[in-house]
């Protein structure tokens, strides 16, 4: 990756933005606008908020969140198909596509009230892995030097890297922690000769010294790896890992709790990466390695939503979702409400912070104080 302060690997192998292709086959040829929009099918947006152009800021200026695509399943380790990952979350729906999702629980429509916007997926081809991670790179710092907060759809999880970095070039190097829900550590040394990988990404950004291992949080982990070894790197960064013998013994609420009271200690942002493996395999199939025992669907949406609503979010991205090993789309339903639920607070916070009431989850639906009509006459 780079030095903070040094241009990313676009400034070496090419602009983050779209590039001038002739049509033919593996291409896509680039409109007037310059939108690149989608490698792999139509050009669709997430449930249909407006479309943006990456090479022009006044297309997303004053978005609250950008949306972009991270292609990329060339670093998986087992089964690959998270290259079309962007594509499910983005449209995996069955309301229309119209940009709007009113909240139930938070009385905010998050699309709307942050003015999302999609400026569709950035260009990585599958063989050439330093250039696809440098151009994520630097469209990741594009996204949030603007002041938005980019939201990453992937690809396997390869991309933290680039994510974290390019969010860490913007804040503060080290000055980001990181929250990472997953099944694995992703903190080997190295994986099939390469350092750059799904299992290494975690690795790399502490090694770098974009983001402090003793700021770095990790919920659900499970299974037969890492290795000894690799273990006790880990402890020697500092890192905090919540097993989930843990999570069950102790209680997600109470490690979630401990999880982001470290987080927001001598940090001045939050990235949060969601791995969809960590969800139990039965109801998260579509995904590149599997590990049973995991959280649940309302556990993990829970957590996003609690996160979001209750510390900064600088940054996030959902990766892993493998659709040609999905069951009836469930894996790309809960990626696509994983995004949501993280919006969903995060435009929570905002109205709160601006001095509006939020409405809390707690509150039976109906309730007056969430505003939706007339309290009830006492009288009667």
């Amino acid at each position: 990756m780079v030095d903070p302060g040094e241009r990313g690997a676009t400034g070496r192998d090419g602009a983050a933005g779209p590039v001038d292709s002739t049509g033919s086959k593996g291409t896509r040829r680039v409109g007037a606008s310059g939108r690149f929009g989608n490698m792999y099918g139509p050009d669709a947006t997430f449930l249909g908020v407006p479309p943006a152009d990456l090479s022009d800021p006044s297309t997303y200026a004053g978005a609250g969140a950008v949306i972009l695509g991270a292609p990329y399943d060339g670093g998986t380790s087992h089964r690959p198909g998270a290259r079309f990952g962007p594509q499910a979350i983005r449209t995996t729906d069955y309301l229309p596509h119209d940009g709007r999702r009113p909240h139930l629980a938070l009385g905010v429509d998050p699309l709307a009230d942050l003015g999302v916007v999609d400026v569709g997926d950035v260009e990585m081809p599958g063989g050439e892995i330093e250039k696809s991670m440098g151009r994520l790179e630097e469209a990741v710092l594009q996204v949030a030097s603007s002041g938005s907060v980019p939201v990453i759809l992937g690809g396997d999880h390869t991309i933290a890297w680039p994510d974290v970095t390019g969010v860490a070039r913007h804040v503060g190097w080290g000055r980001v922690s990181v929250i990472h829900f997953d099944a694995h550590a992703d903190t080997a040394a190295i994986q099939f000769g390469s350092l750059i990988g799904h299992g290494t990404p975690m690795r790399r950004l502490i090694d770098s010294g974009a983001a402090r291992g003793d700021r770095f949080l990790q919920i659900g982990l499970r299974g037969y790896w890492p290795d000894p070894e690799t273990l006790e790197w880990m402890q020697s960064q500092g890192m905090r890992s919540f097993e989930m013998s843990e999570v069950v013994s102790r209680g997600l609420h109470a490690c979630l709790t401990e999880a982001m009271e470290m987080a927001t200690d001598d940090c001045d942002g939050v990235f949060l990466s969601v791995d969809v493996d960590v969800v139990d395999p039965g109801a998260a199939p579509g995904t590149g390695t599997p590990e049973p025992g995991g959280l649940s669907t309302r556990q993990l949406l829970d957590s996003v939503r609690r996160i979001a609503m209750e510390i900064p979010l600088a940054g996030m991205d959902v990766v892993e979702v493998s659709p040609p090993y999905d069951q009836a789309e469930i894996t790309a339903y809960l990626g696509n409400r994983v995004v949501l639920e993280a919006l969903s607070g995060l435009a929570w916070r905002r109205r709160v912070a601006a001095g509006a009431t939020g409405p809390q989850p707690s509150w039976p639906m109906l309730d007056p104080r969430r505003g939706r009509g007339p309290a009830p006459d006492s009288s009667q």
